[in-house]
């Protein structure tokens, strides 16, 4: 007999922490405007065949793609009154397909993203070309229920050359009544000859109102939380639910202050306390505050960027190779399991560097 942990399902690569899954997700916060593009576009005929959901991570982006699958599922018909009367892309979650759709059997709706590594029990750092071909299965079916068919996927960003290129090529000779919706959070990364294939709606990042609002709407332990530090984490998050969620796990709010006394000193490192720090997020238990490390670092590049505009772009290009850097040294870390020591500390060196070729 199959003990539990034998057959337990595996964590899911797109749900944060303990928070509910985006498809679980009824309320959507701050995108009107989205919301409103799409049901204009729906009812009068020109939806097409892919969409790229772009912008920060944590904005609401694979809420938005549940929310546009689950209505498209539940509403085949544009002519219809719901949807000729409809004022967002809200489905009652009793509804059948709303209920299918929550459970991932719905037979016309695909979801594709980094998936269990049963040997290494990680996930992929990748979407595989094979995760990719699964589409293919789905999409030169009939559909299901003589509708639509949806294939989501989170995020366009975790695709390599070989599963873009799959992707590519069903996205060229889309079935009749196909939809492509690709979350992405660099949308500028993402294969040109699917950008050209694809409508761009990008999203802008939330208010601090509606952080707090999706932060007590998530459930426990976020509703039971005190205003001051929702409202501190909500201030910080930069408009992302997930970044919010993230500094008010553990540490997340104390290490985000301990990070701006070091970016502060740049390009002076205090080397004893940037060691103190590698140390701290070097174990297993330290990946999710190296994620808020590695969050806090870009969104400084990009504050730093900003507010130095006017030096021109020569002077600041430093930042732009550092952040290529960073990135592309992170993926490295986590695809082979390496010691984040070694990273942590070229991070700081790196940005040093940066910053003095940005003033001189």
């Amino acid at each position: 007999m199959a003990r539990a942990k034998d057959i337990e399902a595996p964590p899911e690569s797109d749900r944060f922490l303990d928070a509910p899954h985006p498809r679980e997700t009824q309320a959507l916060f701050g995108h009107d405007r989205a919301q409103a593009q799409i049901l204009n576009a729906y009812r009068a005929g020109r939806l097409p065949q892919a969409w790229i959901l772009g912008g920060r991570e944590g904005i609401g982006k694979a809420t938005l793609a549940w929310h546009f699958a689950r209505f498209l599922l539940a509403n085949p018909d544009p002519s219809s009154q719901v949807v000729q009367n409809a004022s967002d892309l809200s489905v009652d979650p009793d509804h059948p397909a709303a209920k299918r759709i929550a459970s991932l059997s719905h037979g016309d709706l695909l979801l594709t993203r980094r998936e269990w590594d049963s040997k290494t029990k990680k996930h992929f750092t990748r979407i595989r070309a094979e995760d990719v071909r699964r589409l293919i299965d789905l999409f030169h079916q009939a559909s299901g229920e003589g509708g639509w068919r949806v294939a989501i996927l989170d995020s366009a960003d975790d695709l390599n050359k070989e599963s873009a290129n799959a992707l590519l090529k069903l996205i060229e000779e889309p079935p009749t009544r196909s939809l492509f919706l690709l979350v992405a959070h660099q949308p500028a990364d993402i294969l040109p000859t699917i950008r050209s294939r694809a409508r761009m709606l990008m999203l802008e990042p939330l208010s601090e109102e509606n952080v707090v609002k999706a932060l007590k709407r998530a459930g426990d332990p976020w509703n039971a939380m005190k205003s001051g530090d929702l409202q501190a984490a909500a201030q910080r998050g930069q408009g992302s639910v997930r970044e919010a969620m993230r500094l008010l796990d553990g540490p997340g709010l104390a290490l985000a202050l301990k990070l701006d006394g070091l970016f502060n000193r740049l390009p002076e490192v205090d080397w004893l306390a940037v060691h103190d720090l590698a140390d701290a997020l070097a174990g297993r238990e330290g990946q999710e505050a190296f994620e808020t490390l590695l969050t806090a670092v870009f969104d400084w590049i990009d504050a730093t960027v900003r507010a130095s505009a006017e030096i021109g772009a020569a002077r600041l290009a430093p930042y732009a190779e550092v952040w290529e850097k960073i990135a592309a040294s992170a993926r490295e870390t986590e695809a082979f399991n390496l010691d984040r020591r070694p990273l942590i500390l070229s991070i700081f060196a790196d940005l040093a560097a940066a910053t003095r070729a940005a003033r001189f």
